[in-house]
């Protein structure tokens, strides 16, 4: 059960963000993670927090195939790497689902 139970609130904190043609899926940071994150720069974040995405082969590898690939975060940090478009738009969802929990949290804290 805690498994389950564990990928229900990891599934909880992520939501899609469309880049382009394609979709990333991000991971809110907790409280925790951002202490732990402390010091890093922004693709450390985008390393870590993006944690999905609708890519194909030919995304990926010059002359690759058209069939989806499933996500690999060491792909990803690879992929990323050449990827400076991506950074800005990935990089300010994430910091938006810090914020909009934040409020979300405050308007709880109210009721």
């Amino acid at each position: 059960m805690s498994k389950a139970l564990i990928e229900k609130i990891l599934r909880a904190r992520e939501q899609a963000v469309t880049v382009g043609e394609r979709t990333f899926t991000i991971r809110r940071p907790t409280s925790a993670d951002m202490v732990e994150m402390e010091g890093k720069n922004n693709l450390d974040y985008l390393r870590k927090f993006v944690v999905g995405w609708n890519l194909q082969e030919l995304d990926v590898v010059p002359g690759g195939g058209a069939e989806p690939i499933p996500y690999d975060a060491e792909v990803w940090a690879h992929y990323l790497n050449d990827r400076q478009e991506l950074w800005a738009p990935l990089g300010e969802a994430i910091i938006k689902s810090i914020t909009d929990y934040a409020e979300a949290r405050k308007v709880d804290g109210k009721n």
